[in-house]
Protein backbone atom coordinates (compact mmCIF):
# COMPACT_ATOMS: atom_id res chain seq x y z
CA UNK A 1 0.00 0.00 0.00
CA UNK A 2 1.33 3.09 -1.21
CA UNK A 3 0.80 6.09 1.31
CA UNK A 4 1.85 10.28 1.00
CA UNK A 5 3.87 12.01 2.91
CA UNK A 6 2.21 14.46 4.70
CA UNK A 7 3.54 17.72 6.05
CA UNK A 8 2.97 19.38 9.59
CA UNK A 9 -0.02 21.88 8.74
CA UNK A 10 -1.53 19.62 6.56
CA UNK A 11 -1.37 17.07 9.05
CA UNK A 12 -2.87 19.49 11.73
CA UNK A 13 -5.77 20.38 9.53
CA UNK A 14 -6.86 16.68 8.49
CA UNK A 15 -6.89 16.01 12.10
CA UNK A 16 -9.01 19.11 13.01
CA UNK A 17 -11.93 17.79 10.39
CA UNK A 18 -11.86 14.20 11.76
CA UNK A 19 -13.25 12.24 14.78
CA UNK A 20 -10.64 10.73 17.44
CA UNK A 21 -10.26 7.54 15.05
CA UNK A 22 -9.39 9.23 12.02
CA UNK A 23 -12.15 9.13 10.59
CA UNK A 24 -13.93 12.27 8.56
CA UNK A 25 -17.64 12.41 10.03
CA UNK A 26 -18.28 15.88 8.85
CA UNK A 27 -21.28 17.75 7.60
CA UNK A 28 -21.49 20.22 4.13
CA UNK A 29 -23.47 23.25 4.07
CA UNK A 30 -21.53 24.89 1.73
CA UNK A 31 -25.25 24.99 -1.21
CA UNK A 32 -25.32 28.40 -1.75
CA UNK A 33 -27.10 29.38 -5.43
CA UNK A 34 -29.09 25.66 -5.26
CA UNK A 35 -30.07 26.07 -1.91
CA UNK A 36 -31.27 29.81 -2.44
CA UNK A 37 -33.48 28.48 -5.39
CA UNK A 38 -34.80 25.96 -2.70
CA UNK A 39 -35.59 28.06 -0.27
CA UNK A 40 -37.66 30.59 -2.41
CA UNK A 41 -39.61 27.52 -4.20
CA UNK A 42 -41.14 26.49 -1.00
CA UNK A 43 -41.83 29.67 0.19
CA UNK A 44 -43.70 30.33 -3.05
CA UNK A 45 -41.29 33.84 -3.71
CA UNK A 46 -39.12 34.52 -6.98
CA UNK A 47 -35.98 35.26 -4.49
CA UNK A 48 -35.04 34.62 -0.69
CA UNK A 49 -32.86 37.42 0.91
CA UNK A 50 -28.80 36.47 2.02
CA UNK A 51 -30.28 36.45 5.82
CA UNK A 52 -32.28 33.44 4.53
CA UNK A 53 -29.42 31.89 3.66
CA UNK A 54 -27.06 32.91 6.62
CA UNK A 55 -29.51 32.28 9.17
CA UNK A 56 -30.28 28.62 7.30
CA UNK A 57 -26.41 28.04 7.81
CA UNK A 58 -25.76 29.03 11.06
CA UNK A 59 -28.93 26.78 12.29
CA UNK A 60 -27.98 23.55 10.83
CA UNK A 61 -23.97 24.39 11.84
CA UNK A 62 -24.78 25.15 15.27
CA UNK A 63 -27.29 21.56 15.93
CA UNK A 64 -25.54 19.75 13.31
CA UNK A 65 -21.62 20.26 14.58
CA UNK A 66 -22.70 18.66 17.96
CA UNK A 67 -22.96 15.59 16.41
CA UNK A 68 -19.91 15.93 13.55
CA UNK A 69 -16.48 16.17 13.04
CA UNK A 70 -16.25 19.20 11.26
CA UNK A 71 -18.53 21.45 8.97
CA UNK A 72 -18.02 22.35 5.25
CA UNK A 73 -19.02 26.36 4.60
CA UNK A 74 -18.64 28.76 2.31
CA UNK A 75 -17.10 32.27 2.90
CA UNK A 76 -19.74 33.77 1.21
CA UNK A 77 -22.89 33.20 3.58
CA UNK A 78 -21.23 30.87 6.06
CA UNK A 79 -18.70 33.10 8.32
CA UNK A 80 -21.50 33.76 10.89
CA UNK A 81 -22.28 30.08 10.71
CA UNK A 82 -18.88 29.29 10.99
CA UNK A 83 -18.89 31.07 14.93
CA UNK A 84 -20.89 28.56 15.89
CA UNK A 85 -19.76 25.36 15.32
CA UNK A 86 -19.46 23.84 18.72
CA UNK A 87 -15.32 23.53 18.42
CA UNK A 88 -15.04 21.34 15.42
CA UNK A 89 -13.14 21.48 12.17
CA UNK A 90 -14.06 23.86 9.16
CA UNK A 91 -13.38 23.26 5.78
CA UNK A 92 -14.18 26.19 3.22
CA UNK A 93 -15.22 26.36 -0.42
CA UNK A 94 -12.94 27.90 -2.83
CA UNK A 95 -15.13 27.94 -5.90
CA UNK A 96 -18.05 29.82 -7.51
CA UNK A 97 -21.29 28.34 -7.08
CA UNK A 98 -22.48 26.17 -10.23
CA UNK A 99 -21.39 27.10 -13.38
CA UNK A 100 -22.12 29.06 -16.63
CA UNK A 101 -24.40 26.95 -18.35
CA UNK A 102 -23.84 28.76 -22.02
CA UNK A 103 -20.20 27.41 -22.06
CA UNK A 104 -19.27 23.79 -23.11
CA UNK A 105 -17.39 21.44 -20.17
CA UNK A 106 -19.35 23.04 -17.23
CA UNK A 107 -15.67 24.91 -16.55
CA UNK A 108 -15.16 26.03 -12.68
CA UNK A 109 -14.64 29.37 -11.31
CA UNK A 110 -12.59 30.18 -7.77
CA UNK A 111 -14.28 33.33 -6.17
CA UNK A 112 -13.01 36.34 -6.66
CA UNK A 113 -12.58 37.96 -3.22
CA UNK A 114 -10.66 34.71 -1.74
CA UNK A 115 -7.23 33.34 -1.56
CA UNK A 116 -5.85 30.20 0.18
CA UNK A 117 -4.41 33.05 2.56
CA UNK A 118 -7.48 34.48 3.25
CA UNK A 119 -9.37 31.76 3.70
CA UNK A 120 -6.97 30.08 6.00
CA UNK A 121 -6.99 33.98 7.48
CA UNK A 122 -10.92 33.06 8.47
CA UNK A 123 -10.43 29.75 10.18
CA UNK A 124 -10.01 27.05 7.90
CA UNK A 125 -8.64 24.27 8.50
CA UNK A 126 -8.98 22.48 5.08
CA UNK A 127 -9.92 24.36 1.59
CA UNK A 128 -12.67 22.36 -0.53
CA UNK A 129 -12.37 22.54 -4.42
CA UNK A 130 -15.49 20.95 -6.24
CA UNK A 131 -15.12 20.16 -9.76
CA UNK A 132 -17.02 18.75 -12.30
CA UNK A 133 -15.17 16.29 -14.17
CA UNK A 134 -15.63 13.32 -16.89
CA UNK A 135 -13.11 11.33 -18.29
CA UNK A 136 -15.46 11.03 -21.27
CA UNK A 137 -15.18 14.64 -22.08
CA UNK A 138 -12.92 16.48 -24.57
CA UNK A 139 -9.60 16.51 -23.68
CA UNK A 140 -9.28 20.50 -23.90
CA UNK A 141 -11.91 21.18 -21.62
CA UNK A 142 -10.12 18.45 -19.30
CA UNK A 143 -6.91 19.89 -20.00
CA UNK A 144 -7.99 23.31 -18.58
CA UNK A 145 -9.35 21.58 -15.91
CA UNK A 146 -6.23 19.97 -14.84
CA UNK A 147 -4.15 22.58 -15.03
CA UNK A 148 -6.75 24.46 -12.72
CA UNK A 149 -6.29 21.95 -9.94
CA UNK A 150 -2.60 21.86 -10.03
CA UNK A 151 -2.86 25.66 -9.14
CA UNK A 152 -4.72 24.97 -6.22
CA UNK A 153 -2.48 22.14 -5.41
CA UNK A 154 0.35 24.06 -5.26
CA UNK A 155 -1.82 27.30 -3.56
CA UNK A 156 -2.13 24.47 -0.49
CA UNK A 157 0.96 23.38 0.02
CA UNK A 158 2.56 26.75 -0.02
CA UNK A 159 -0.01 27.60 2.77
CA UNK A 160 0.20 24.20 4.09
CA UNK A 161 -3.15 23.59 4.59
CA UNK A 162 -5.23 20.04 3.17
CA UNK A 163 -6.44 20.25 0.01
CA UNK A 164 -10.09 18.39 -0.72
CA UNK A 165 -10.73 17.69 -4.11
CA UNK A 166 -14.94 16.97 -4.53
CA UNK A 167 -15.34 15.38 -8.07
CA UNK A 168 -18.75 15.21 -9.79
CA UNK A 169 -19.61 13.32 -13.11
CA UNK A 170 -22.06 14.80 -15.61
CA UNK A 171 -22.84 12.75 -18.89
CA UNK A 172 -21.63 14.21 -22.23
CA UNK A 173 -23.73 11.53 -24.32
CA UNK A 174 -26.99 13.37 -24.56
CA UNK A 175 -28.61 10.53 -22.02
CA UNK A 176 -29.07 12.80 -18.74
CA UNK A 177 -27.15 12.10 -15.29
CA UNK A 178 -30.86 9.95 -14.05
CA UNK A 179 -30.97 7.15 -16.96
CA UNK A 180 -29.96 4.31 -16.91
CA UNK A 181 -27.01 4.89 -19.61
CA UNK A 182 -25.68 6.86 -17.47
CA UNK A 183 -25.82 4.94 -14.79
CA UNK A 184 -23.86 2.31 -16.37
CA UNK A 185 -21.33 4.56 -17.36
CA UNK A 186 -20.85 5.69 -13.84
CA UNK A 187 -18.27 3.47 -12.30
CA UNK A 188 -15.72 4.63 -15.44
CA UNK A 189 -16.28 8.06 -14.69
CA UNK A 190 -15.61 8.03 -10.82
CA UNK A 191 -12.44 5.50 -11.14
CA UNK A 192 -11.35 7.33 -14.22
CA UNK A 193 -11.45 10.37 -12.16
CA UNK A 194 -9.88 9.26 -8.90
CA UNK A 195 -7.47 7.73 -10.65
CA UNK A 196 -6.60 11.12 -11.97
CA UNK A 197 -6.53 13.00 -9.56
CA UNK A 198 -4.83 11.03 -7.31
CA UNK A 199 -1.58 12.23 -8.64
CA UNK A 200 0.95 13.28 -6.76
CA UNK A 201 0.96 16.64 -9.54
CA UNK A 202 -2.76 17.70 -8.02
CA UNK A 203 -1.13 17.64 -4.53
CA UNK A 204 -4.79 16.43 -3.31
CA UNK A 205 -4.98 15.49 0.45
CA UNK A 206 -8.95 14.08 0.68
CA UNK A 207 -10.76 12.94 -2.58
CA UNK A 208 -14.08 13.72 -2.45
CA UNK A 209 -15.89 11.00 -4.25
CA UNK A 210 -19.41 9.87 -5.33
CA UNK A 211 -20.21 6.06 -5.06
CA UNK A 212 -19.70 4.13 -8.28
CA UNK A 213 -22.57 3.24 -8.79
CA UNK A 214 -26.35 4.57 -9.05
CA UNK A 215 -28.39 2.99 -6.03
CA UNK A 216 -31.92 3.40 -7.92
CA UNK A 217 -29.98 0.75 -10.46
CA UNK A 218 -28.98 -2.03 -8.06
CA UNK A 219 -30.97 -4.80 -8.40
CA UNK A 220 -32.01 -6.41 -4.77
CA UNK A 221 -31.82 -2.83 -2.80
CA UNK A 222 -34.46 -0.89 -0.98
CA UNK A 223 -33.50 1.78 -3.51
CA UNK A 224 -34.43 0.02 -6.44
CA UNK A 225 -36.68 1.08 -8.99
CA UNK A 226 -37.37 -1.44 -11.74
CA UNK A 227 -34.58 -0.73 -14.17
CA UNK A 228 -31.34 -2.66 -13.61
CA UNK A 229 -28.07 -1.74 -14.70
CA UNK A 230 -25.68 -3.94 -11.83
CA UNK A 231 -26.34 -6.76 -9.62
CA UNK A 232 -25.18 -6.35 -6.08
CA UNK A 233 -22.65 -8.61 -6.90
CA UNK A 234 -21.17 -5.75 -9.43
CA UNK A 235 -22.14 -2.93 -7.53
CA UNK A 236 -19.86 -4.27 -5.10
CA UNK A 237 -16.95 -5.11 -6.79
CA UNK A 238 -17.68 -1.19 -8.41
CA UNK A 239 -16.83 0.03 -5.33
CA UNK A 240 -14.21 -2.33 -4.32
CA UNK A 241 -12.40 -1.23 -8.27
CA UNK A 242 -12.83 2.49 -8.20
CA UNK A 243 -11.79 1.98 -3.84
CA UNK A 244 -7.96 0.18 -5.79
CA UNK A 245 -7.94 3.40 -8.25
CA UNK A 246 -6.14 5.75 -5.92
CA UNK A 247 -3.74 5.17 -2.45
CA UNK A 248 -5.43 8.54 -0.89
CA UNK A 249 -7.38 9.09 0.85
CA UNK A 250 -11.08 9.30 0.21
CA UNK A 251 -14.48 9.83 1.28
CA UNK A 252 -17.96 9.81 -0.08
CA UNK A 253 -20.74 12.89 -0.92
CA UNK A 254 -23.96 12.02 -0.22
CA UNK A 255 -25.11 13.70 -3.74
CA UNK A 256 -28.49 15.16 -3.16
CA UNK A 257 -30.06 12.11 -2.10
CA UNK A 258 -32.43 11.06 1.10
CA UNK A 259 -30.68 9.54 3.84
CA UNK A 260 -32.29 6.26 3.66
CA UNK A 261 -30.77 5.94 0.14
CA UNK A 262 -27.43 7.46 1.12
CA UNK A 263 -27.23 4.90 4.75
CA UNK A 264 -27.99 1.84 2.55
CA UNK A 265 -25.70 3.00 0.22
CA UNK A 266 -23.06 3.18 2.95
CA UNK A 267 -24.62 -0.14 4.28
CA UNK A 268 -23.42 -1.58 0.74
CA UNK A 269 -19.65 0.23 1.00
CA UNK A 270 -19.09 -1.11 4.33
CA UNK A 271 -20.27 -4.90 2.33
CA UNK A 272 -17.83 -4.22 -0.32
CA UNK A 273 -15.25 -3.86 2.14
CA UNK A 274 -13.36 -0.96 0.80
CA UNK A 275 -11.08 1.81 2.76
CA UNK A 276 -12.94 4.59 3.11
CA UNK A 277 -11.91 7.16 5.24
CA UNK A 278 -15.12 8.93 5.87
CA UNK A 279 -18.16 11.32 4.21
CA UNK A 280 -19.17 14.74 4.06
CA UNK A 281 -22.75 14.37 4.16
CA UNK A 282 -25.01 17.48 3.38
CA UNK A 283 -28.38 17.12 1.67
CA UNK A 284 -28.72 13.70 3.15
CA UNK A 285 -28.79 14.93 6.45
CA UNK A 286 -30.73 18.75 6.74
CA UNK A 287 -32.71 19.03 2.85
CA UNK A 288 -36.58 17.70 4.23
CA UNK A 289 -35.64 20.82 6.59
CA UNK A 290 -35.79 23.15 3.71
CA UNK A 291 -40.05 23.36 3.67
CA UNK A 292 -39.99 23.87 7.57
CA UNK A 293 -37.36 26.55 7.48
CA UNK A 294 -38.99 28.08 4.31
CA UNK A 295 -42.85 27.40 5.45
CA UNK A 296 -42.75 28.00 9.35
CA UNK A 297 -39.92 29.81 10.27
CA UNK A 298 -36.33 29.70 12.43
CA UNK A 299 -38.01 28.06 15.16
CA UNK A 300 -39.95 25.29 13.53
CA UNK A 301 -36.38 24.39 11.37
CA UNK A 302 -34.58 24.69 14.99
CA UNK A 303 -37.26 21.81 16.18
CA UNK A 304 -37.08 19.83 13.30
CA UNK A 305 -33.13 19.71 13.10
CA UNK A 306 -33.01 18.96 16.80
CA UNK A 307 -35.08 15.88 16.14
CA UNK A 308 -35.51 14.84 12.46
CA UNK A 309 -31.78 16.27 11.76
CA UNK A 310 -30.18 14.72 14.41
CA UNK A 311 -31.65 11.23 13.35
CA UNK A 312 -30.46 11.64 10.03
CA UNK A 313 -26.70 12.57 10.92
CA UNK A 314 -26.60 9.72 13.71
CA UNK A 315 -27.80 7.16 11.04
CA UNK A 316 -24.88 8.68 8.98
CA UNK A 317 -22.27 8.01 12.02
CA UNK A 318 -23.89 4.44 12.42
CA UNK A 319 -23.16 3.65 9.70
CA UNK A 320 -19.39 5.19 9.39
CA UNK A 321 -18.28 2.17 12.20
CA UNK A 322 -17.28 0.69 8.65
CA UNK A 323 -15.15 3.38 7.84
CA UNK A 324 -11.26 3.29 7.82
CA UNK A 325 -9.08 6.06 9.63
CA UNK A 326 -7.32 7.48 7.07
CA UNK A 327 -4.01 7.62 9.14
CA UNK A 328 -3.05 4.39 7.21
CA UNK A 329 -3.12 5.99 4.19
CA UNK A 330 -0.66 8.94 5.06
CA UNK A 331 3.78 8.84 6.22
CA UNK A 332 3.71 10.72 9.40
CA UNK A 333 6.32 10.06 12.52
CA UNK A 334 4.63 7.87 14.55
CA UNK A 335 5.07 10.85 17.55
CA UNK A 336 2.99 12.63 15.55
CA UNK A 337 0.14 10.63 14.69
CA UNK A 338 -0.14 9.85 18.62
Amino acid sequence: MMSTKITPGKLAGLKAVSDARGVIAAAAMDQRGSLKKSLAKEKGVAEVPDEALIEFKELVTEVLTKHASAILLDPEYGLPASKKRNGKGLLLAYEKTGYDAALPGRLPDLLDLWSVRRLKEAGADCIKILLYYTPYEKSAINDHKQAWVERIGDECRAHDIPFFLELVGYDVHGEGEKSLAYAKRKPDVVTGSMEEFGKERYAVDVLKVEVPIQMEFVAGTKAFKGEQAYTRAEALEHFRIAASSTHKPFIYLSAGVSNPVFIETLELTAESGVSFNGVLCGRATWKDGIAVYAKQGAKAFEQWLNTTGVENIENVNRALKAAHSWYNKVEAGEAVLA
